[in-house]
């Protein structure tokens, strides 16, 4: 059996103050994307996003910021997805942002809604060819026998839409979260860590320190 890693010590950062903070907690989202960006991580958009079926059980995956829609955090997806299925019945949801390099967490809580078809579009058609065709291929979640018989149905699709626009699935679409809590963690020393919470009231932001 290994042994377990010496764990960090999180001595890298100065104090996280509240005057440290801007008023906007997606604009401070935005300044910390852009220093995880600029500290090499790979995909400094990188987000946990947790679910929970009608009855509560709860499911966590890997998905992409995508920029924000009327003060929400925009990601896109299969409607059709276990996740999608887990919006429908239950749009509660959180995200979790994680920057080792950094010392540095984001998590936002709140209500999750699709966004409308036309901005789903516009980010489909960005998107690469290769992806796009995916989108159209992928029963995502769905069992399927082999990788041979994913693959098949992708160049199937590709060589039908060889020369044509690809057309976005019914079922393929993007939500838009909500925030009604953001909380900036930041790694100190002792594990006595920074938490500063953003918490939404009515119109305004009310910033408040949580003990570790």
């Amino acid at each position: 059996m290994s042994q377990p890693s010496t764990p960090p010590q999180y001595t890298r950062n100065p104090p996280l103050e509240e005057a440290d903070l801007l008023a906007d907690p997606l604009a401070q989202l935005d300044s910390w994307i852009e220093a995880a960006r600029a500290a090499g991580m790979i995909e400094p958009g990188a987000m946990t996003l947790a679910t929970a079926d009608a009855q509560g059980r709860p499911s966590a995956r890997i998905v992409l910021f995508k920029g924000y829609k009327e003060g929400g955090v925009c990601f896109y997806t299969n409607y059709e997805s276990h996740k999608g299925r887990e919006l429908a019945e239950n749009p509660q949801a959180a995200l979790v942002f994680w920057w080792d390099k950094l010392e540095r967490q984001v998590r936002i809580e709140g209500r999750v809604e699709k966004l409308a078809r036309e901005d789903a579009q516009r980010y489909f058609q960005s998107r690469f060819r290769d992806s796009q065709i995916g989108a159209v291929t992928s029963r995502q979640s769905e069992v399927v026998a082999t990788r041979a018989e994913l693959d098949a149905r992708f160049e199937a699709n590709a060589k039908a839409l060889e020369g044509k626009e690809v057309p976005m699935p019914d079922c393929w679409g993007g939500y838009r979260l909500q925030p009604e809590s953001v909380e900036f963690w930041q790694g100190r020393g002792g594990r006595l860590h920074d938490r500063l919470r953003y918490l939404a009231i009515g119109d305004r932001w009310k910033i408040e320190r949580l003990e570790p």
